[in-house]
């Protein structure tokens, strides 16, 4: 167990490559209760998260999800966010745990400025369980009467789960099928053992932080606080998309990442690229190490462990923009070479 944004988690149960491995082969269960949940409900729920957030939340139909960020007025990112429309006047912003304060007073000084938005903090009420893999869809099948194959990625329903009211959605931090489960937090002891019941003919298995790490990292997930922070925009993150400056009416940040989107268009590209980095020898780059090319440092590691499913250590780093290879990993002193790939390391096949 480790402490984790002031909550205690498992950082593995076992071994965290068999975890790991078994989320890519089979299935894994994550208890994911830390992450913040916040409703923002009433008839300007989604005109509040419009001017709140970086994404065009009120083009989403009721069972739709999308991943958006919120940032700062300069452009930085706060935080990283899945939300959901729940129903036509209820949203559900997913949070990273060390981060739910800051959304949470974020979005209750934005949106208090429309009316008809209310803000409610559901953190401590609401537990999140994940089921991820290629076995996924079929154990969760077992345990509740929604037909699974109509929910389609990044959309959720509401449904019982094992008996227990829930919200099931089709999304994750793994790069595999599957989904996600809310429900209260007195139902959760409850929702995860019927879980591991039905999916211990399936090769399921509980799956701690490190395991999801190494997940997410091998499909090119970034991390707040590694790929993202306060003072990296969605652009140098490769994640501009996330931007709709093509929304109506004004939202935070607007204007600083309009400019930045503009020097993109114009062909100035940002100061740093995010990439990808597979070591040639078996040390392992980790966060914080240098990147050189030349001769010259030119970058650093935002996020590195060895990948199970490639049998290579990985890496995602920032580097100056337009820096060409051959690439090297400064690994306590010595020069590592390692080439650079395109993210992400994995994709499933679908």
């Amino acid at each position: 167990m480790t402490d984790f944004a002031g909550w205690l988690m498992p950082l593995r149960y076992g071994s965290e490559t068999a975890e790991h491995l078994a989320v890519r082969s089979a299935a894994g269960l994550f208890d994911l209760s830390h992450m913040g949940e916040i409703a923002v409900t009433g008839p300007s729920a989604a005109d509040a998260l419009d001017y709140a957030l970086t994404g065009w939340l009120s083009r989403l139909r009721a069972g739709q999800a999308r991943y958006t960020m919120l940032c700062a007025t300069d452009g930085g990112i706060l935080d990283d966010l899945v939300v959901y429309r729940q129903a036509e006047d209820r949203f559900l912003v997913v949070a990273n745990a060390s981060n739910t304060s800051v959304v949470l007073g974020e979005l209750q000084e934005r949106c208090g400025t429309v009316a008809g938005a209310v803000v409610t903090d559901e953190t401590d009420r609401t537990a999140l369980i994940a089921i991820q893999g290629p076995n996924a869809p079929a154990i969760l099948a077992t345990l509740t009467p929604v037909a699974l194959e109509s929910v389609k990625y990044y959309s959720g329903s509401y449904a019982d789960v094992a008996g227990s009211p829930a919200w099931i959605a089709r999304t994750g931090y793994t790069g595999e099928d599957g989904f996600e489960v809310f429900c209260s937090a007195g139902d959760a002891g409850h929702v995860w053992a019927a879980l591991v019941a039905a999916g211990a003919g399936s090769g399921l298995v509980p799956v701690g932080l490190a395991a999801r790490d190494t997940l997410r990292l091998e499909a090119g997930m970034p991390l707040y606080g590694n790929e993202l922070g306060r003072d990296v925009t969605p652009y140098e993150a490769g994640l501009g998309k996330v931007v709709r400056l093509d929304k109506p009416g004004d939202f935070v940040g607007r204007a600083a990442l309009a400019k930045v989107a503009a020097a993109v268009a114009a062909g100035d590209t940002p100061n740093r690229t995010l990439v990808g980095l597979v070591a040639r020898s078996r040390r392992v780059p980790r966060h914080g190490y240098p990147v050189v090319a030349g001769g010259a440092e030119v970058g650093t590691v935002t996020s590195g462990a060895p990948s199970p499913t490639l049998g290579a250590p990985i890496a995602m780093a920032f580097i100056e923009a337009g820096t060409a290879g051959p690439f090297g990993i400064d690994i306590r002193g010595r020069i590592e070479p390692a080439d650079r790939v395109e993210l992400p390391f994995y994709a499933r096949s679908k």
